[in-house]
């Protein structure tokens, strides 16, 4: 059986997606990334060795990610190309929500926003806050990064010993918004705030940021799928925080998508654009 490797090379972990000559998903891997090419080189054999694969059954590697740019050779001597990574964002995030357009937002270490359709793919902008933000503060005041963890805790935690609530500030449904909305970020930290309150703050506080980000991304366009994708938008507190926004519908005219794979839709698309080659 021959296979097409699509690798992701982030700033914090490597993703794998392998596809068999007939299109079909083989399998996907994720693993941390403290060094980008030890990453890959490892992810890649552990990826065959799961799967019962061997190098002669790789008929092509493409790569893409940031970390894509340290790659200049052939990896093991297999044929290796690299995709675009905002095509293959756009490419990914529109396949496996089975949309011909939609603006499909990685949230990565960073957070990417492509708007893309059929014919065309643009990349609307970036923001700074993503993984790496919740990290960041995560281990600073937490002393833990492990996202897993974070996550798990976060389901634990109790939003409103931290954030302020619009239910804190009005009586009632204000403008069609839920008074489980935050009204602002760690506005209300009190002094019985538990680890897992803060955690499920930090969660709040980097899903929120993105998701108001994309409904203003969508201001004045056609398009109203928001399509979430990146190992982030996988989480437990992911799914919680933007079935909120959900609630929003009426208001935005958007409606928010984490589609299955989506830790992997930027690898499943760099195949998915080679095949379309």
């Amino acid at each position: 059986m021959k296979a097409t490797i699509g690798i992701d090379i982030g700033g914090s972990t490597t993703k794998i997606a392998g596809f068999t000559e007939e299109k079909k998903l083989l399998g996907t891997l994720q693993v941390k990334a403290s060094d980008q090419i030890t990453s890959l080189y490892g992810a890649l054999g552990r990826f065959l060795r799961e799967h019962g694969l061997s190098l002669a059954d790789i008929s092509k590697i493409v790569l893409t990610g940031v970390g894509a740019s340290f790659i200049e050779e052939d990896i093991y001597a297999i044929p290796t190309v690299k995709a675009v990574e905002l095509d293959a964002i756009a490419r990914g995030g529109l396949a496996l929500a089975g949309l011909d357009e939609a603006l499909v937002v990685s949230i990565g270490t960073g957070t990417a926003f492509v708007r893309a359709d059929k014919n065309s793919i643009r990349h609307i902008g970036g923001s700074g806050v993503g993984g790496g933000t919740l990290s960041g503060l995560a281990s600073h005041f937490l002393h833990e990064t492990d996202i897993f963890v974070l996550s798990s805790m976060a389901e634990k935690g109790d939003l409103r010993k931290v954030d302020l609530m619009m239910s804190d500030i009005f009586c009632g449904d204000i403008a069609s918004l839920p008074p489980e909305l935050t009204a602002a970020n760690f506005g209300k930290v009190k002094n019985d705030a538990s680890d897992c309150d803060v955690a499920a703050a930090l969660f709040n506080l980097v899903y929120q940021t993105v998701g108001v980000l994309a409904i203003f991304a969508l201001t004045n366009d056609t398009a109203r799928d928001i399509v979430l994708t990146g190992s982030l938008a996988c989480l437990p507190p992911a799914v919680k925080v933007f079935g909120v926004f959900e609630q929003m519908k009426e208001l935005y005219g958007v409606h928010f998508i984490i589609p299955p794979n989506a830790a992997f839709a930027t690898a499943i698309g760099a195949v998915m654009m080679n095949f379309d080659d």
